[in-house]
């Protein structure tokens, strides 16, 4: 019988809160010094970094469950612990519990629910522990800025990537999607016309370094508040995901597409805008950015921000290979 592991909410003693205090703001900047100087696409000699799939959200969960189960071959099957991390639903724990049966149901031997809802039961060293031997962790939906503001800088946040770095897989749906990345959407408004101050940009958990990724990107029409980011952030590479639809970022930077619909990507690296100039919610130029529209099987190197030839059979490839 598949192992069901109860959610966990943990809260030790902790020491005093001057020390608790100097002690995290110390720990916070120790690691935002490494993370900025280590955390890139492709990992280090000898490391194996998991697949990253990123959901643009309402992923199907009645009928084929492609995406879910791509996720549930990645973390292991019957020998997989899967952590789900439900911090960002408004949904509480039902959220939790709609995840464990989903994965359960899929063959994964092992579910574990975590829902810190503060940041001192993030930084909790029981929570971490959790995600030690975890093969797959999977952030749900709901709002993005609540789970980057409670989980990042802690022990759990740290180790969701210490996770991703010794290779487990780690997915992220809707809002989970959006907080993979180094940079993330707070919140912005809907539209096909970039506009000055449409869209509010934050941090994200860093797990994706130098994308920002938008979610329900065709069902909310929002092609115009990516492009405003790309015009304000052109270094960053802009990454739409329809509902139903995913792209699995591997370790070598390569990205590949499944799902019902596409994966837009916004390259702004040739791009003139008139965006630092831009005032109250006036509509801003953008030209030159580089435009790629792909549906499930087409694959994508992030890091040369091109097209990639022959990407029939690439997934099988790999898989055979790990």
């Amino acid at each position: 019988m598949p192992a069901i592991t109860t959610s966990c909410r943990c809260n030790p003693t902790r020491p005093t809160a001057d020390l608790r205090e100097r002690g995290r703001a110390t720990a916070t900047l120790r690691v935002m010094a490494d993370r900025s100087t280590v955390r890139t696409l492709t990992p280090g000699p000898g490391v194996s970094a998991g697949a990253v799939m990123v959901i643009g959200g309402a992923e199907d969960k009645m009928r084929d469950k492609l995406i879910l189960s791509r996720f549930a071959r990645f973390a292991g099957g019957k020998d997989g612990h899967v952590a789900v991390i439900s911090t960002a639903s408004s949904l509480g724990d039902e959220a939790t519990e709609t995840y464990r049966e989903l994965f359960l149901g899929l063959g994964i031997g092992r579910v574990t629910g975590l829902r810190p809802d503060e940041r001192e039961e993030a930084d909790d060293p029981e929570a971490a522990k959790l995600l030690a031997d975890a093969t797959g962790v999977f952030l749900t939906g709901g709002n993005q800025s609540r789970l980057t503001q409670v989980v990042a800088g802690t022990r759990l946040g740290d180790a969701l990537a210490n996770a991703h770095d010794r290779g487990a897989v780690l997915a992220g749906t809707s809002a989970g999607a959006s907080a993979m990345a180094s940079h993330m959407v707070a919140y912005g408004q809907t539209g096909t016309t970039p506009k000055n101050r449409m869209v509010q940009l934050s941090a994200g958990l860093g797990i994706l370094q130098g994308l920002v990724i938008d979610q329900h990107f065709e069902q909310r029409g929002r092609i115009g508040r990516l492009l405003a980011l790309v015009a304000q952030s052109p270094s960053l590479l802009g990454l739409g995901i329809d509902e139903d639809t995913c792209a699995i970022v591997f370790a070598d930077g390569t990205l590949h597409v499944i799902g019902r619909g596409a994966v837009t990507i916004v390259d702004g690296r040739l791009i003139s805008t008139d965006a630092y100039r831009g005032k109250g919610y006036k509509p801003l130029m953008v030209s030159g950015a580089v435009l790629h529209s792909l549906p499930s099987g087409y694959w994508f190197d992030l890091r040369r921000r091109e097209l990639m030839a022959g990407s029939h059979g690439r997934l099988s490839e790999r898989e055979a290979s790990e």
